[in-house]
C-alpha cells in the first residue's frame, strides 16, 4: 500500500508539470496541430474544462485561473490527503 500511495504521489507531481507547461504554452499562440501541444491539451483539458465551468465569470482580463486552481488542489492532496493516507496505515 505504501508503494501505491508513493506512486499516487509521483503521478501528481508529474501532472503538475504537465500542467504547467500547458498553462506556458498557452501564453504564445502555438500552432494546435503540434504534437507537444495536441498532447498537452489532450491531457489537461479533461480536469481543467469542469474547474472553468465551476469558475464564476471574472473580469480576469482573458486570464484562464484554473491551472492555477488544479494545481493548489493537486498540492493539497501531496501536502495533507497523503501523509495522512500513510499515517492511517500505520
Amino acid at each position: 500500500m505504501f508503494a501505491l500511495v508513493d506512486f499516487i504521489g509521483w503521478l501528481l507531481g508529474l501532472y503538475s508539470w504537465v500542467i504547467i507547461a500547458a498553462a506556458l504554452i498557452s501564453w504564445v499562440s502555438p500552432d494546435p496541430r503540434n504534437p507537444i501541444v495536441m498532447f498537452l491539451r489532450q491531457a489537461t483539458e479533461p480536469v481543467l474544462a469542469p474547474v472553468r465551468r465551476l469558475l464564476p465569470p471574472w473580469k480576469t482580463g482573458g486570464l484562464d485561473l484554473s491551472p492555477l486552481i488544479v494545481l493548489v488542489a493537486i498540492q493539497f492532496v501531496e501536502r495533507v490527503v497523503l501523509p495522512t493516507l500513510l499515517r492511517s496505515l500505520y
